[in-house]
C-alpha cells in the first residue's frame, strides 16, 4: 500500500470525521424479504409447513430451483483479496469494502442481487474447490481482485466445471468498456478497427483480456508490452499466457522498449500503472487515440496527451471519456440471468462491447466515445443483447430476446 493511502488506526470517533469512513460505517450491504410474514398463515407459507412442499418438489426435480428459489438472480462476488484496486495484495479482510461496492453496483445499476465472498485462501486448487462448493447457491460467479497469472486458471477451471457464467471482471469487464470505446474512437476517426495499429501497455489481467478481445473483434496489428518491454516470440521469460498471446500478436515484429512500438502507432492502450513520456505520444500517428487507464494516476496525464492526440480516454470520473466497469457488469449479467446463461461466451461479450458503443449514437465526439455510468440507457441495451446472443449461442436455458426490467 503506497504511504499516501496509508490510515493511522485510531478511535473511531476520528475516524468517522472522514466522509469515507462515515458511508462504511455497518457496511453497505442488507438483507430485505422479498415476501411479507404478517401473520400465521404467512408464516405457515414461507417457512415449515409450506416450505417443505416446495423441498420435496426441488428434490425430485433439481432444475425447479430456479422457478421456486432466488438462486438464479444472484450472483457470488468472489475474491481472494490479493488484486485489490491499486492496493494488491491486502488480503480477504481490507478486500471486503471493496467487494461490498461492487455487490451494491450489482443492485444499483443492474437490479441484480449478489453476495460477496472473501476467500481466506489463495492457491489454485482451493479457491476453486471453494467456489464449486459453493455454486449451488448462486446464478452467476463474478471473480474480482485475483491477481494474475492465477486468475486465468481460476477462471478456466471454474468455466469447465460450472453451468452458470463464470466471469472475471477485471479481464473481461474491462475490455468489453475498451472495445466499446475504441469502436466510438474509430468511427470519429473515420478508420475501421482492423487498420488500426494498437500498442497496450500491460500484460496482466486487464491487459491480456484487452488484446484478445480487440483481436476477436478484428484488430489485426496488436502489440503488447510488460514492464521488461514488448512482448514476442523471442522471449524466454514469458509466462504460458504472455507466450500465447506473442502468438498471435506484435506481427511487426517489434523488440525492446515500448517506444519503439508507439512510434507511428494509432492507439495506446495503458493498463500498466506505468508512466509513458510525452515524447513517446508525441511519435505516435496523426489523431492518435490515447486510452491511460491507470488508477488513481494515468501513464500519461490527459491534458498532456491531448496536445497530441484525437481522443484520450482515463480510468477516472474527473476527465471526459471514463473508462468504468460498471458500464459493462451489471448489464452482462442481468441479461446473462435472465436468460439462463449457462456460460458467458465470447459473443455475448462482443454483443455487450457492440451494444454500449451504439448508446453514443450520433452524439459522438472526441469528448464523448462512451457513456457515462449513469446514463439510463446502459443497462436495457447492454442486457438485452447479452440475452440474445446467449440464445443464438445456444447457452440459453430460458427462451428470452430481452432481459426482463430490473
Amino acid at each position: 500500500m503506497s504511504a499516501d493511502l496509508h490510515v493511522d488506526a485510531g478511535p473511531l470517533a476520528a475516524l468517522d470525521d472522514d466522509p469515507a469512513f462515515r458511508l462504511h460505517r455497518g457496511g453497505k450491504l442488507e438483507t430485505r424479504a422479498s415476501v411479507p410474514v404478517r401473520d400465521t398463515a404467512d408464516l405457515s407459507l414461507a417457512y415449515t409447513p409450506g416450505v417443505a412442499r416446495v423441498c420435496t418438489a426441488i428434490a425430485e426435480r433439481p432444475e425447479l430451483v430456479h422457478d421456486y428459489t432466488w438462486v438464479p438472480n444472484v450472483v457470488a462476488v468472489v475474491t481472494d483479496g490479493t488484486a485489490v484496486l491499486g492496493l494488491g495484495d491486502i488480503g480477504p479482510s481490507a478486500a471486503m469494502p471493496v467487494m461490498e461496492g461492487k455487490s451494491l453496483l450489482f443492485k444499483e445499476f443492474g437490479g441484480v442481487d449478489s453476495v460477496p465472498i472473501c476467500l481466506d485462501c489463495t492457491g489454485v486448487e482451493e479457491i476453486v474447490e471453494t467456489v464449486v462448493r459453493l455454486a449451488p447457491s448462486f446464478g452467476g460467479i463474478n471473480l474480482e481482485d485475483i491477481s494474475a497469472p492465477r486468475c486465468f486458471e481460476i477462471e478456466e477451471r471454474l468455466r469447465g466445471l460450472l453451468d452458470i457464467p463464470v466471469f472475471h471482471d477485471d479481464q473481461h469487464g474491462t475490455a468489453i468498456v475498451v472495445l466499446a470505446a475504441l469502436r466510438n474512437a474509430a468511427r470519429l476517426r473515420g478508420r475501421p478497427l482492423g487498420e488500426l495499429r494498437v500498442v497496450v501497455a500491460g500484460a496482466g489481467a486487464s491487459g491480456i483480456a484487452v488484446s484478445r478481445m480487440l483481436i476477436n473483434a478484428g484488430a489485426a496489428d496488436v502489440t503488447v508490452c510488460d514492464s521488461k518491454g514488448i512482448v514476442h516470440t523471442g522471449r524466454t521469460d514469458l509466462n504460458p499466457y504472455k507466450a500465447q498471446l506473442a502468438e498471435v500478436t506484435n506481427r511487426r515484429g517489434h523488440t525492446g522498449p515500448i517506444e519503439n512500438a508507439l512510434a507511428g502507432a494509432d492507439v495506446f492502450i495503458g493498463l500498466s500503472g506505468a508512466t509513458v513520456s510525452e515524447e513517446a505520444i508525441a511519435s505516435m500517428a496523426r489523431e492518435a487515440i490515447v486510452f491511460a487507464l491507470s488508477n488513481p494516476t494515468p501513464e500519461i496525464h490527459p491534458d498532456v496527451a491531448r496536445r497530441h492526440a484525437l481522443v484520450v480516454a482515463t480510468g477516472r470520473s474527473d476527465f471526459p471519456n471514463q473508462i468504468n466497469n460498471v458500464l459493462a457488469f451489471p448489464g452482462l449479467f442481468r441479461g446473462a440471468l435472465a436468460a439462463r446463461a449457462s456460460a458467458i461466451t465470447e459473443g455475448m461479450k462482443l454483443a455487450a462491447a457492440d451494444a454500449l458503443a451504439a448508446v453514443v449514437g450520433q452524439d459522438l465526439s472526441a469528448d464523448y466515445i462512451i457513456p457515462g455510468p449513469f446514463d439510463p440507457r446502459v443497462v436495457p441495451a447492454v442486457s438485452a443483447a447479452v440475452a440474445d446472443r446467449a440464445r443464438i449461442d445456444g447457452v440459453a436455458r430460458f427462451p428470452c430476446t430481452e432481459a426482463p426490467p430490473a
